[in-house]
């Protein structure tokens, strides 16, 4: 069973799993990982979730606010081994319901081309691929997705 919390960014569960991911994202975004890694800080993420089965901290994501109407969903991470279970799913449906309660109408998201499962998730999800928003409007290799959330 998985246990989704509410928590900050001092979380100690948290903390190593974005340390996993970046090292992950540093692999897989190759030379454009000092780029994306700007807009990857902790500082303007208060919405912040983890994940946990049997007690272990397994996968986490969050949410920052983009304008009254808009959260950018963030920092989306599962741990490779329980990849594939649907722990991903939960942790974006709770995040989404948590924007929801705090009145949001939309979200958004990026990701890149290397991102595979992660693009399939967000589509599933009912996400729909948009021009590229803000920071990546002209990186090639960005994936941006919105879904209204009411």
């Amino acid at each position: 069973m998985i246990k989704i919390i509410k928590t900050n960014k001092k979380n100690k569960d948290f903390r190593i799993l974005i340390k996993e991911l970046d090292a992950y994202l540093e692999k897989t975004d190759g030379e454009d990982h000092v780029f994306y890694k700007e807009f990857n800080r902790l500082d303007k993420i208060n919405n912040i979730v983890v994940a946990y089965k049997n007690k272990f901290a397994v996968g986490c994501g969050a949410f920052r606010k983009i304008d009254i109407h808009t959260v950018e969903i963030k920092r989306m991470y599962v741990k490779k081994e329980h990849r594939g279970l649907g722990i991903a799913k939960t942790i974006l449906t709770f995040l989404e319901s948590w924007a929801q309660q705090e009145k949001f109408k939309y979200s958004v998201l990026e990701t890149g081309d290397k991102q595979q499962e992660a693009i399939q998730l967000y589509k599933k999800a009912g996400y729909l691929k948009i021009p590229n928003y803000g920071q990546y409007a002209q990186m090639e290799n960005s994936n941006c997705f919105k879904k209204s959330l009411v």
